[in-house]
């Protein structure tokens, strides 16, 4: 193994030093003795570098989380600026500045009623302490029956067990499932499956049938409902229709069982609007927040649930009612800072509504694709845009997965300045807010030819 202090002479030794050592996330490892590895040197607006002179789009936005460029002057200023004051401290019996304000700020934007702040580190953990935020709620209240959790049919909530375990996307769960606790799945809103003519909202309307049934049959042992606001990420970017989380907050409210709201990919802008719930016009019981929220600095997430959550918990310290879930970098100063700074710029340059025109050139880019003839589906829900390729559009027959069609998209994309990592057989978008119209252009017409390449 080489000396670790020593240089690299070039990216070639890079790629061979990293495979020698490292295991990345979410790869077959044995893929890299066909396709590159690229190490990238430095990122700039919706710039990524490599070591090579290549550049490169960030289209999906660093796995979602990138909102406002790579190297943001603004998020860099605040970052050194705290690190120069207070990189970290224990966030039990201590506090500091930037948590208290973020805190503050999270109340203040997320929808009524959600007054209690609990960070995490990530997605997958906030997803963790909102179940168990739940289940220990409905035990702290007297109906420990209450155990049970709801998901939607194609959902995703993260790798951690618990997260993984309200989630129902095949490839990341079956391996796993003997070690999982047992969700009830109900149908998806997702309109890809909607007859021709149907409307999304009739469409949604008719699937919250599912949910009905199985809430009406089973409340008094189920804690909570888990959903993904309008759009199921990794679930292919499959979308729905506000009026499903209008009538599941009706229900829940009715039959007494949390609702959940996972806003942990859909949150920050990515749906047009602040976040997924407010096209719904409800406020759930627990909401979590992440990726978007650093802005693609660091780690953080947060739970915010109501005061009457919180105060099933108070209570003297005999009673042994306490939420004692902890991580060690719990409410990380450095982490806040960057998250204070990433609300700012959503203030100052009144982002939400400067999207809407990002977001109109992403459908007007794209929209040619709507008759490929292997194009299934081209959908969009506000800054999130996807290509649905498929075998056959009359019958809607899939290509096999083990073609890995979209591989061909991501490699074209790569030899053309276009970091485009589809999901199977779906192309999408999902860049940052600095990506100008004439990106936008860009990447429309590599996928374009990407899909031409996959597609024949």
């Amino acid at each position: 193994m080489p000396n670790p202090n020593l240089p690299f002479t070039d990216s070639a030794e890079m790629v061979q030093r990293d495979l020698d050592v490292l295991w990345h996330p979410c790869t077959q490892m044995k893929d890299h003795e066909h396709y590159p590895l690229i190490p990238i040197e430095r990122g700039e607006g919706v710039w990524l570098h490599d070591f090579d002179g290549n550049r490169y789009i960030d289209a999906i936005s660093s796995w979602w989380v990138n909102t406002f460029g790579h190297a943001n002057p603004t998020i860099n200023s605040a970052l050194t600026q705290q690190a120069n004051t207070l990189e970290h401290v224990i966030f039990a019996g201590f506090s500091h500045e930037p948590g208290i304000r973020l805190a503050e700020r999270l109340v203040a934007i997320t929808p009524e009623g959600l007054e209690r702040v609990f960070f995490g580190d990530n997605g997958s953990s906030a997803v963790e302490i909102a179940l168990k935020m739940s289940f220990h709620y409905w035990k702290n209240s007297g109906r420990p029956e209450k155990t049970e959790f709801v998901n939607l049919a194609n959902s995703y909530h993260g790798e951690t067990l618990g997260a993984l375990a309200v989630g129902d996307v095949p490839l990341y769960k079956d391996t796993y499932e003997p070690l999982l606790l047992k969700p009830r799945t109900v149908a998806s809103p997702d309109c890809f499956y909607r007859d021709a003519g149907e409307s999304w909202e009739s469409y949604s309307i008719r699937q919250f049938e599912h949910m009905e049934r199985e809430l009406e049959e089973h409340h008094q042992t189920i804690a909570a409902v888990v959903v993904e606001p309008l759009i199921q990420c990794a679930g292919h970017l499959r979308m729905y229709h506000p009026v499903y989380l209008t009538k599941l907050r009706e229900l829940c409210t009715k039959l007494d069982v949390h609702l959940i709201a996972d806003e942990i990919a859909v949150g920050f802008g990515r749906t047009g609007t602040m976040f997924g719930c407010e096209q719904a016009s409800v406020s759930p019981d627990i909401m979590c927040v992440g990726k978007g929220l650093t802005a693609g600095y660091l780690p953080l997430s947060a739970v915010l649930t109501t005061d009457k959550m919180y105060q099933a918990f108070y209570d003297d310290y005999e009673t042994l009612r306490a939420f004692l879930h902890s991580h060690s970098y719990t409410g990380n100063p450095l982490a806040c800072a960057v998250a204070n700074a990433t609300l700012d710029i959503f203030e100052t340059e009144n982002t939400i509504e400067t999207n809407k025109t990002l977001s109109q050139c992403m459908t007007n880019a794209f929209a040619h694709l709507a008759d490929h003839p292997n194009v299934a589906e081209v959908r969009q829900t506000g800054m999130v845009l996807a290509v649905e390729m498929i075998q056959d559009r009359k019958s809607r027959t899939p290509y096999p997965w083990q073609e890995r069609r979209g591989l061909k998209v991501y490699l074209h994309g790569l030899e053309n300045e276009c970091l485009l990592r589809p999901l199977g057989n779906v192309v999408y978008i999902m860049p940052p807010y600095v990506i100008t119209p004439e990106q936008i252009q860009h990447l429309a017409k590599v996928a374009t030819e990407g899909i031409e390449i996959a597609t024949r």
